[in-house]
């Protein structure tokens, strides 16, 4: 951590395990309309956020159905379990004081929405942990690209993405905070272990668990 000012956090699979919701939901929403969940389907809408992933599963399964709709849709399944269930991955808590407790600034950069994850990051009694928290509708292009964690360390006061750090469980998370140059670190999560042989080769780091990041 020499040298880092600020550290940028996903929060779905990384800060909170919380990806068997949007398991559960693909499931569901899906099914219900007598589709298949393709494999690649997370993998594909994970980095984009509510309205560009409501956008590709239109196009992509030829919907006739408005994108506010299937937005709307996703929102009240999930919820509930947000607001109720959700909790934080093991070991997170004492990682976020632990960098507390050096000054770094701490950041949000998400592809949920902010209504999901406020009450998730209250009952878990973080939210006051982060500096800023950054959704993927504030900024242009989705988490293949480096302008939600640009947006991040700008928010916080750092200018140099160098001396920012990464955390993602996703290879598009990796790849866009990359190219931004910033450190990152990959975070295992079952729902995207797929993906991990090629996210070890581009991290900085590759963890199984906060508790190795711990002093």
């Amino acid at each position: 951590m020499e040298n880092i000012k600020a550290a940028i956090f996903d929060l779905d699979g990384t800060v909170l395990d919380s990806m068997w919701v949007w398991t559960e939901i693909d499931k569901r929403f899906l099914g219900d309309r007598n589709l298949e969940v393709p494999a690649d389907y997370l993998e594909a809408i994970a980095p984009l956020g509510a309205r560009k992933a409501a956008e590709y599963t239109i196009e992509r399964f030829g919907l006739n159905e408005k994108v506010e709709d299937i937005m709307g849709e996703w929102f009240d399944m999930a919820m509930g379990a947000y607001e109720n269930e959700v909790q934080c991955k093991p070991f997170v808590i004492k990682y976020l004081n632990q960098l507390k407790t050096k000054g770094i600034k701490l950041a949000v950069a998400t592809s949920s929405d902010r209504k999901l994850i406020i009450p998730a990051l209250k009952r878990n009694r973080i939210i006051d942990m982060f500096d800023a928290i950054i959704t993927v509708d504030q900024v242009e292009r989705g988490k293949g690209f480096p302008d939600i964690y640009e947006k991040a360390a700008r928010d916080v006061g750092v200018s140099d993405n160098s001396q920012c750090i990464v955390y993602e469980d996703i290879l598009a998370g990796i790849k866009g905070a990359r190219m931004g140059g910033f450190k990152t670190v990959g975070v295992y999560e079952d729902h995207s272990s797929y993906e991990h042989p090629e996210m070890k080769k581009l991290s900085d780091r590759f963890i199984m668990s906060f508790k190795e990041l711990l002093d």
